[in-house]
Formats: C-alpha cells, sequence, structure tokens
C-alpha cells in the first residue's frame, strides 16, 4: 500500500503543476539572463518580448519596442531579397538563419548571428516566431582586419615580383642610355632623346622602389630615430610642398624614445600623407603633424588583432580636409587604386606608406569621414635606447676609373653585358660570368690576381654569397661587392651579413657602380699600405 500511495504522490496534479512552474520559472531565468538576444514576435511580426540582452545592446528600452516591428533596427545594408527570403522561409514553417547588419537606437552598426524559429499552437498553427541573436560586431571587425592584411601581403608579394624582374629591365634600359650617351659628342642632337630616355627610367626606377616599399621588399637603412628630430628636419621642407594656404602645425611629443627606421623612408611615409592631405584640402586648410609616446593594453589588442600590446612612438597626421568615402576607405592602400582624375597620381602613395611602415615593424590606421578631415595613425615599436640620425647619402655624378681586374657574375644576360661593357671602358679587364658555378670554375682557372668580385645575391644552383665563401680561401685578397633587386631579408638569407658597405641595390646607375667599386678598392689598397707600414 505505501509504494502504492508514493507512486500516485508522484503523479498528483498538485505535484505535475509544481513541476511545470518550476521549469516556467527556469525559462524565464535562462532568457532573461541569457547573454545572446531574444526576441518573440507575433505572426505578424509585432515585437512581444525583449530580454535584457536586447535592450543593453541596441540602447532600446523594452517599452520602447513592444508592439513594434524588428525593422526598427535595419541599417539599410541589407538587401530587399535577403528580408524576403527570411519571411517565406519562417512562414513556410522552417527555421531561417543568417547574419544581420543592424542599427543601434544611437546609430551604431553592429552584426547578430541570428535564428529565427516558428513557434507553433496545439493544432499546429503559426502563431508566434523566436529570435535568438548572437551579437558577432568584434568578429566581424578582427575577420575584416585578418582578410585586409591577407590581402594586402598577397597583393605585396604580386608587386615585388614584378618590380624585381622590371628592375632588371630598367638596369638594361638606363645602361645602355649611360653608355650611349657618353659616347656621343656634346653637341650631337641625340644626346637630348638618350636625356630623356634616362628621365624615364629614373622615374619607372622610382615607381618600382615605391612597389618594393608596399612589397616590404626595400632596402633599409635602419638607424635608432628620435622621431621628434626626424619629423622637425622634415617640417621645414613641408611648407614648399603643402603651399601657403594650408596651416601647418607640428606638435612634438615629450619622452618619447626612439624607434628603428630608415630615415629616407620615414620621409618619405611623411612627405606621401602631407602630399594626400594637400589634395584633400583644394581650397586651403590645417596640416596637423604628431608624435607621442603610447602603451597599447591588452585590450587595445583585442580589437585590433594584428596589434601586439607594447609600448609604441605614435606619428600622426591629421588633415582639415574633405575625408575618404567610406567606399574607398578598404582600398587607400592598395598599389594603383586611385580616386584622381587620369595623370593626376599613380595610386602609389599610400601604398607606399604601408609598405615602410609595415617593414619597419609598424601599423596603421585611418580615420576619416566626408567633409570632416582624415587621421592617419603609425604606431612604430619604441626603442628606449637613444641615439643621434646619421646623415644620409648623397647621390654620386662622378665617374672614376679604374685598371684592376673584376670578375663581374650575373645571371641575367642583358644585364651582364651592359655591366661588362661600361666596366671595359673604364678601364678594368673584366671576366665575364653568367653564373655562380661559372664564376667558381673561371676564378679557378683564371692565373692572374682578380682585384674585385661582384656578383648578384640571388642566382640558381649556386648563390653569390655561397660563391664567395668558396673562393674566400683561394683567393683571400680579392674583393666582394654584392648586388641584388631583392629586399635585405632575402639577402641574409642568403648569407650576406654586410649589406652595407659591399651592397649595391638594382637598379643602380653606372656611376654609382663606377663609385662603389673604386671605394671597395681603394679601401682594399689602404689596409695593404697600413699592413706593408705596420
Amino acid at each position: 500500500m505505501a509504494g502504492t500511495e508514493n507512486s500516485g504522490s508522484a503523479n498528483s496534479p498538485l505535484q505535475l503543476l509544481q513541476e511545470a512552474e518550476d521549469s516556467l520559472r527556469k525559462l524565464s531565468r535562462a532568457v532573461e539572463q541569457s547573454a545572446d538576444l531574444v526576441i518573440i514576435t507575433n505572426r505578424a511580426g509585432a515585437i512581444e518580448y525583449v530580454n535584457p540582452a536586447f535592450e543593453l545592446l541596441t540602447g532600446y528600452a523594452r517599452r520602447e519596442v513592444l508592439g513594434r516591428n524588428p525593422s526598427i533596427l535595419k541599417s539599410g545594408q541589407q538587401p530587399f531579397e535577403f528580408y524576403r527570403e527570411l519571411w517565406k522561409t519562417i512562414l513556410s514553417g522552417n527555421v531561417f538563419r543568417g547574419v544581420f547588419a543592424n542599427r543601434k537606437k544611437d546609430g551604431e552598426v553592429f552584426f547578430l548571428e541570428t535564428t529565427i524559429t516558428p513557434v507553433r499552437d496545439a493544432e499546429g498553427r503559426i502563431t508566434h516566431f523566436i529570435s535568438n541573436g548572437r551579437d558577432i560586431t568584434e568578429r566581424r571587425h578582427l575577420e575584416a582586419q585578418l582578410l585586409q592584411a591577407q590581402k594586402m601581403d598577397a597583393i605585396g608579394k604580386l608587386a615585388g615580383g614584378v618590380a624585381h624582374d622590371f628592375n632588371n629591365l630598367l638596369m638594361v634600359i638606363s645602361a645602355y642610355a649611360e653608355l650611349m650617351f657618353d659616347s656621343l659628342a656634346a653637341e650631337d642632337p641625340l644626346r637630348h632623346n638618350l636625356q630623356e630616355i634616362l628621365t624615364a627610367s629614373r622615374r619607372a626606377a622610382d615607381l618600382t622602389r615605391q612597389l618594393l616599399a608596399f612589397s616590404r621588399k626595400q632596402m633599409q637603412s635602419l638607424q635608432l630615430l628620435d622621431l621628434n628630430a626626424v619629423i622637425e628636419e622634415i617640417g621645414k621642407m613641408l611648407p614648399r610642398l603643402i603651399g601657403e594656404d594650408i596651416q601647418l602645425e607640428v606638435v612634438e611629443g615629450p619622452d618619447l624614445g626612439s624607434v628603428r627606421a630608415d630615415p629616407v623612408q620615414i620621409e618619405q611615409v611623411v612627405m606621401n600623407l602631407a602630399a594626400n592631405a594637400r589634395d584633400a584640402m583644394p581650397g586651403g586648410g590645417k596640416l596637423t603633424i604628431e608624435t607621442a609616446r603610447m602603451h597599447l593594453d591588452e585590450a587595445y589588442a583585442q580589437h585590433h588583432s594584428i596589434v601586439p600590446p607594447g609600448d609604441y612612438v605614435l606619428l600622426s597626421v591629421t588633415d582639415s580636409g574633405q575625408g575618404i568615402a567610406p567606399e574607398h576607405l578598404a582600398h587607400i592602400f592598395e598599389p594603383f587604386y586611385t580616386t584622381k582624375e587620369a595623370g593626376e597620381g599613380t595610386g602609389l602613395g599610400l601604398a607606399t606608406v604601408y609598405g615602410i611602415v609595415k617593414q619597419s615593424g609598424g601599423f596603421i590606421w585611418v580615420y576619416s569621414e566626408p567633409g570632416l578631415g582624415t587621421t592617419f595613425k603609425i604606431y612604430l615599436p619604441c626603442i628606449r635606447q637613444r641615439t643621434a640620425i646619421t646623415p644620409t647619402c648623397k647621390s654620386v655624378e662622378s665617374c672614376p676609373r679604374g685598371s684592376e681586374t673584376i670578375l663581374l657574375v650575373e645571371d641575367e644576360a642583358a644585364v651582364r653585358q651592359s655591366t661588362y661593357e661600361f666596366l671595359t671602358r673604364s678601364g678594368y679587364t673584366v671576366l665575364e660570368a653568367k653564373n655562380g658555378e661559372d664564376g667558381l670554375h673561371i676564378a679557378r682557372e683564371y692565373l692572374g690576381p682578380i682585384h674585385l668580385m661582384v656578383t648578384d645575391v640571388v642566382m640558381p644552383y649556386l648563390g653569390g654569397a655561397q660563391l664567395a665563401e668558396q673562393l674566400a680561401a683561394e683567393r683571400p685578397h680579392m674583393k666582394v661587392m654584392f648586388v641584388s633587386g631583392y629586399a635585405e631579408s632575402t639577402i641574409l638569407r642568403h648569407g650576406v651579413l654586410d649589406v652595407r658597405t659591399r651592397f649595391l641595390q638594382k637598379p643602380f646607375g653606372l656611376k654609382m657602380l663606377a663609385s662603389k667599386i673604386r671605394e671597395l678598392l681603394e679601401t682594399q689598397a689602404s689596409a695593404a699600405t697600413s699592413s706593408s707600414s705596420g
């Protein structure tokens, strides 16, 4: 009997009612305390319930939305077809899944990963809809940053490869133009034509250098810099660039620390940003350049996924110009992307800025609204040590001659032939080698002294660094000069450690080559004299 009474008690109507009420309370608390947005509407779409998470995210109080349609959240960023498909799906009794670009009460856009489920009565008729939405705005921003970084990296690799191959062509064009120019009499009318070719090739070389900067393959002369001192020097030149109708203000932050960068590249960055600002203020305005010491914490890093937390030096360039339209903002750092009229710009200025900043280990962000101006913020890693700025080298116009023997190792035939002709005209005895293996064979077969080897760094089978290493013991007095169109990082991977005193970046002028050769050979002669004197 006792067993029968217990069984009946467990199934009593009162017990079942209590269990149902308990379940309802749990369900209510779960919905009320859920971090996800919950919206319940009737079949016509009128809102009957929203949970606190909805109020917290959207900024709308519950009383403001009851009886209204969820369309109050529409941002206008999604087409009519999206909503038509939504209603078609849920009215047919199926579950709709999608991502909504919605707008908060204050106008800010947010993204919801949403599931909308039909609710049926006992007869199976649809009476309500339940919408569960998860805020994925932050995830969307991080994904967009990652995709943009990947896209820029892919474009950079393509641009760098094109620039490297183009540099070799420019070497041939400019070298033969120089050779022809020097062989003509001063009054020869063809000299004017050749000068135009040389001018065009130099302009083309400037474009490839910008592409190499964008793709982070430009050679750098890294130094520890006081950014304030660099900006101060650049500021003296800017008024001539931006014009008298633009007010320039330079605000130097205290106790910056140092950055490791190339001063010439930093100048490129500021000049390109200033030129862009000038073009955005055709009627005049204000250009502000600021520096500051910044510590970016974990909170900042979470919003900018590619920026590690730490100490940075901020370089900020702000104009009061026209601003950048949202549809252009995502593309401004892409090479050859420009909103200017044909012939008014190459579209490489901001691409160059982007490449230099990334190659220097920094990060760049742009903030802009149409009619409200633009701010570029560049964060460069802060180095606590300080150092003076060393002056940059000037171009060389003289063309010194010599009589020594040079081993020329170059796998690009046209580059090798033009360089060979120039060096022989300059008085040198030149041994030609078409690659590293050929250079090794010639050096071992030649019985006389070889004073200098000029070799490309990256060659198939046997690179320049490996060739130099193999010949070091056999010809200890032979100097080596490396040439390449690749970046410093690539050169270092190929074993060339001294990329300052023994390196020449392609494309280079023949006069620069002649000067560099004399510099190396005379260093050798001075060392030999000092040794014999001692």
